[in-house]
């Protein structure tokens, strides 16, 4: 079993993004939007597609694990862009929670990117992404999923 397995299937996502990022704001911008989600490899790969109608994109992730290390590496992707964003994010699950950090720029600046998979049921679970610059010693979160399974049948 893999360690996102947990994310397989249809979810409801209530999306909240920061409105503007870096200057202690605290505006969100609420939207919903719909995930897919699939494993690969046995469980060492996961792949899903968030649609957000409302704001007219879709976003799709690539989770891979190195067998040899024990750490995924995540890709996003955007409709809007349609590149293969780098760098992937990269880390592990502890006692049911993931952490992945990556070092990337925002606004022309340099960042260091946090995702946070956490509060993992068989029904819910949350996203969050925070970004640092200052060296780690402060985190900005800009943007947070709550997942709710898709009843199906």
């Amino acid at each position: 079993m893999g360690d996102f397995d947990f994310l397989v299937g249809t979810w409801d996502v209530a999306n909240r993004r920061l409105v503007e990022r870096h200057v202690g704001s605290d505006e969100w911008d609420e939207f919903p939007g719909t995930s897919v989600a699939h494993r690969f490899f046995d469980g060492g790969g996961s792949f899903d597609e968030m649609r957000c109608a409302t704001r007219g994109f879709s976003g799709s992730t690539v989770r891979i694990l190195d067998p040899a290390s024990g750490l995924w590496s995540i890709y996003w992707m955007h409709s809007r862009r349609g590149i293969l964003e780098l760098p992937p994010v990269v880390g592990r699950f502890v006692d049911g929670v993931g952490t992945f950090y990556a070092d990337d720029t925002d606004e022309g600046g340099p960042v260091r990117c946090r995702f946070i998979w956490s509060r993992i049921t068989p029904t819910s679970c949350r996203w969050e992404q925070a970004f640092s610059t200052d060296g780690e010693r402060t985190w900005e979160t800009n943007w947070i999923m709550d997942f709710s399974r898709v009843q199906t049948g």
